[in-house]
């Protein structure tokens, strides 16, 4: 399917590993000039040249912490013009609610909230007048689902998903779209690292700790970064201009809600 979308402007932040980069490798293989950030040098430039082999469009490569108006300021000089922006960032790690700080819940705030609304209000206003504007959010199932120890993580995703559905209605009109997509169990470094953590406390092998994760999920294997970026390049799409103010989770059927 052509997606419609060859020669568009994106950013996808957080995009040098992971889910970010499973939306960056699609938007690239569906022809738009793409902009991938990291903070770690040597991975977000072999992530940048991984892509452009694939890609017809342009590759760019921005070190920076989103979280920092230093960090958007340089990703805007890159791409002045975005047409799609693909917002994700890091979240907190778990930690019992007890023993977060202050410093702490403002630090996560800010990460998994704020951060996406100051791009969003940077980059929407030009969406508007291109009449041509996507706008994504990686959050997580835990905006559904409870997952005791990501309570800040939760939190924050949870409260950027209401404060962008009064903001998606009345841009939809202008074919300008947020929507959010919430990853559940994929296959990704901090699962891993998760599950190295678990086995260690547990006292039993990383591979039973991954086997414990998958026996949970109905489609019994975790979710690939490569389906979560073919799905997050369909909402960034001309055939999705009718979807927005939603959240799509890509879970393996592990949230069992059917609604």
């Amino acid at each position: 399917m052509d997606l419609g979308i060859s020669g568009r402007n994106a950013i996808v932040c957080a995009s040098s590993r992971g889910l970010g980069k499973g939306c960056a490798k699609y938007l690239a293989e569906a022809g738009c000039n793409v902009v991938i950030n990291g903070r770690n040098e040597a991975v977000t430039m072999a992530t940048a040249e991984e892509l452009a082999k694939t890609s017809s469009g342009k590759i760019t490569a921005v070190l920076a912490d989103v979280s920092t108006h230093e960090g958007q300021d340089k990703l805007l000089e890159a791409c002045p013009s975005p047409d799609i922006l693909v917002n994700n960032n890091g979240g907190p790690p778990f930690r019992n609610f007890r023993d977060l700080s202050r410093e702490d819940i403002l630090e996560g705030v800010t990460q998994n909230m704020v951060t996406p609304i100051e791009l969003i209000q940077k980059t929407i206003d030009g969406m508007i007048e291109r009449k041509f504007g996507r706008i994504i959010n990686i959050t997580s199932m835990s905006v559904y689902s409870a997952i005791p120890g990501l309570d800040l993580s939760s939190g924050a995703r949870a409260g950027l998903t209401s404060f962008l559905a009064g903001v998606a209605r009345p841009v939809a009109e202008h074919n300008v779209t947020i929507n959010q997509i919430l990853p559940g169990k994929m296959d990704t470094d901090r699962l891993q690292a998760g599950a190295a953590n678990t086995a260690k406390k547990l006292g039993i092998s990383i591979e039973e700790a991954l086997e414990r994760t998958v026996s949970e999920i109905p489609a019994g294997r975790l979710g690939t970064t490569d389906e979560f970026g073919a799905l997050c390049a369909f909402l960034c799409s001309v055939h999705a201009g009718y979807l927005t103010g939603k959240n799509y989770l890509v879970d393996g059927g592990l949230n069992t809600s059917a609604f």
